[in-house]
């Protein structure tokens, strides 16, 4: 958290974002875990919590791995400028490129949060109903979030696909939190 307020541009957006999403995976499965406390033999609800467990550990991941993708293009942009000005655009180019893709991951691992968290609302342990909706709440705003550094990153890029299927996460994300 104080890294995150300091004046370093790492940890940003993506990286919160990503520590979000997994907080929200983590709701999502205790959740779960107290659905299977008083459903035992529900594979529903041991599939809900295996694969919010599996989402966790990768939004974990995906916050650590924005951090050294943004570092990639903070490299690039320190570039010399001369001789050859096009190597240094190609080498922001492709950090850029490479930095969607880590929001671009998270969007949709975060569609599928709100997605476990909107199941274990409507049919989990009622006791644990404003913790799934939580978890579907903070996803739906990572998905959001992510679709704006998608479309920043690719901003030079109009057509990239990355941009409409991030922007149909956070809309499926911000579907299953309405619901909620």
């Amino acid at each position: 958290v104080d890294a995150v307020a300091s004046d370093a541009p790492t940890p940003g957006g993506g990286a919160v974002s990503g520590t979000v999403a997994a907080l929200a995976a983590g709701l999502a499965a205790m959740a779960g875990r107290y659905a299977l406390k008083r459903d035992p033999d529900s594979a529903l609800f041991r599939e809900l919590v295996d694969r919010a467990d599996v989402l966790r550990s990768r939004a974990a991941d995906l916050a650590d791995d924005d951090a050294k993708a943004y570092g990639r293009y903070v490299e690039a942009t320190r570039m010399p400028r001369e001789p050859d000005p096009q190597d240094r655009r190609a080498a922001i180019r492709a950090a850029l490129d490479a930095a969607a893709d880590v929001p671009f991951a998270l969007g949709g691992l975060a569609a599928e949060v709100a997605a476990v968290g909107e199941q274990l609302a409507d049919s989990g342990n009622p006791n644990l109903a404003s913790d799934a909706r939580t978890a579907t709440l903070l996803a739906s705003a990572v998905a959001a979030s992510t679709a704006i550094l998608v479309e920043e990153n690719l901003r030079g890029r109009p057509g990239d696909r990355r941009v409409a299927e991030a922007r149909k996460h956070a809309i499926d994300a911000a579907d299953a939190a309405r619901r909620v």
